[in-house]
């Protein structure tokens, strides 16, 4: 697909087929994520790749029971090394480098998997403490975006984009 069609059509699934995903295609949609810009190239990232039904349906809990995390047959938590980037550049790159890096990272991720003909969702809504325990992350890392992933049940409607004229702003005038 080519790169603009695959911005200009990807949306949001909320519905998937049961198929699996192969672990390759995991792992190709993986490596588009960690091509992302980063600050200074840190690359603090972490992903936590859960197929487990059990797991994936805490993680729906913990997204205040966004069931479309458990019924993604693959979830990807996308989670930032605070360690790491604050090491770095301190206390702004541990509340803005590390947003801005792993937001990234997801745009590749749901970018590249819905070229490959997988769906996803940004979950950003969910209570980080459950998804650190569940997950068993260390104190450092934290999660800020959970990805299901899933063949389409259904094509996605992509919802309407307010106009150019509305959102930008040009200083020349």
């Amino acid at each position: 697909m080519e790169t603009s069609d695959c911005i200009m059509t990807r949306a949001s699934v909320r519905s998937y087929k049961p198929d699996d995903i192969p672990e390759d295609t995991v792992k190709e949609i993986l490596e588009a994520a960690i091509q992302a810009p980063c600050a200074g190239n840190i690359q603090e990232w972490e992903f936590v790749v859960v197929r487990n039904p059990g797991n994936r349906k805490r993680l729906a809990q913990a997204a205040f029971e966004q069931n479309v995390v458990s019924d993604a047959p693959v979830v990807i938590v996308v989670c930032a090394n605070i360690r790491e980037i604050g090491n770095a550049y301190g206390e702004r790159g541990e509340n803005v480098y590390s947003i801005q890096d792993t937001a990234a990272a997801t745009q590749n991720l749901m970018l590249s998997a819905w070229d490959k003909g997988i769906g996803s969702c940004w979950i950003g809504s969910f209570n980080e403490k459950q998804v650190k325990d569940i997950l068993v992350l260390p104190g450092h890392v934290r999660p800020l975006a959970i990805i299901p992933l899933g063949y389409p049940a259904s094509e996605p409607s992509k919802p309407a984009r307010k106009p150019l004229e509305k959102t930008v702003h040009n200083d020349f005038y």
